[in-house]
């Protein structure tokens, strides 16, 4: 299989940890700590419509914080999103261009069904270094 038609789904962390744009940062951070996430989507009413980062949550606390923000208030909105079945090396590229740490994977009724993450990408260029992946002159 040539390296453009790898699809993401691949090498995409399935089924994330969501949040509703309601939800309380407190329970936010609890969820990323406990869960180890450096992402996690914001969905509203199934659909992702924003993401926050684990440097969100520290900048939101370094900036002193504040007991009712919801994760509204500091999620980045319209955040990169994919289509599962998108190649992979059109996802890569995208976020290399965005500097994105992140691409959140979703069906086609725009619910999340994965996320993408740079971790995830280094993962796929080791297996194609190592031939794991085989990869055409035509692909280069």
């Amino acid at each position: 299989m040539g390296w453009t038609r790898v699809p993401v789904d691949e090498f995409t962390t399935p089924t994330p940890k969501t949040v509703d744009v309601m939800t309380p940062i407190t329970q936010i951070t609890d969820l990323m700590s406990e869960g180890d996430f450096r992402h996690i989507p914001v969905v509203e009413d199934g659909r992702v419509v924003g993401i926050i980062s684990d440097r969100d949550l520290r900048m939101f606390y370094a900036l002193g914080g504040g007991e009712h923000i919801v994760a509204r208030d500091i999620m980045t909105p319209q955040p990169y999103v994919a289509t599962s079945g998108t190649p992979l090396d059109a996802v890569a590229l995208e976020m290399s261009r965005r500097k994105l740490g992140s691409t959140i994977i979703v069906d086609e009724d725009e619910h999340a069904v994965g996320i993408f993450t740079s971790t995830d990408a280094l993962n796929a260029l080791i297996e194609a270094l190592r031939g794991e992946i085989e990869v055409s002159e035509s692909d280069i």
